[in-house]
């Protein structure tokens, strides 16, 4: 059964996901999702995310939900072919540094990057200001991530090691906004942290998720 995506190909949540399926020559549907209308808060829609939240994975009956749960079930899924993006469980401390950098991804880079996007787009949207203290705060904080990525982008080509993974993919949503919005010179100001981000938004998956 081909694997379907409830979600929105705009959404930063959704893209990751779809960059995966992309990394594995994976034939997927994307289900959209009109959130203006208010499809994800739908009663048909709850039962398969009680949170109202996109996206979702249907896949021969197993529906999964939470970006990140889903690009790791992919992952596993179809640990055989295309672009191996999470290391064997049994490779102890592969798997571990792995866990490490996805952590960091999740806890330090989204969590400032997010803001940023929120308060310089989302919050607009819903008729709000942007709090610029905030922004420059959360700026702050990501300049303070990226030196810590510098240090260990220093010694090795991804976060996880010298081979790409989720940890790495899944900073392009919200690093390509964050760019898009002004703070590319952030990126710019440690090296090597520019390369990274570069080699890795240059995947064939991200041009073909942008670009549709």
């Amino acid at each position: 059964m081909v694997i379907k995506i409830h979600g929105l190909r705009a959404a930063t949540c959704t893209q990751g996901v779809l960059a995966t399926l992309e990394e594995k020559g994976v034939e997927y549907e994307l289900v959209s999702i009109d959130l203006m209308k208010g499809q994800h808060k739908t009663p048909d829609y709850l039962k398969l995310h009680p949170f109202g939240k996109i996206p979702v994975l249907e896949h021969d009956g197993f529906f999964l939900y939470e970006s990140r749960a889903i690009c790791n079930y992919i992952s596993r899924l179809y640990a055989s072919q295309g672009t191996k993006l999470t290391p064997d469980v049994n490779d102890l401390k592969a798997y571990a540094l792995y866990e490490q950098a996805a952590s960091v991804e999740r806890s330090y880079f989204h969590e400032s990057a997010s803001k940023i996007a929120y308060e310089k787009i989302f919050k607009l949207w819903r008729g709000g200001k942007t709090d610029e203290a905030v922004v420059a705060a959360e700026a702050e904080k990501l300049d303070d991530v990226f030196k810590g990525y510098e240090a260990i982008l220093a010694k090795q080509q991804y976060l996880a090691g010298q081979e790409i993974t989720l940890a790495d993919m899944l900073h392009v949503p919200y690093g390509k906004k964050i760019r898009e919005l002004g703070y590319k010179s952030i990126f710019e100001k440690y090296p090597h942290v520019e390369q990274w981000y570069l080699r890795v938004e240059g995947r064939d998956s991200w041009k073909k998720v942008f670009s549709e």
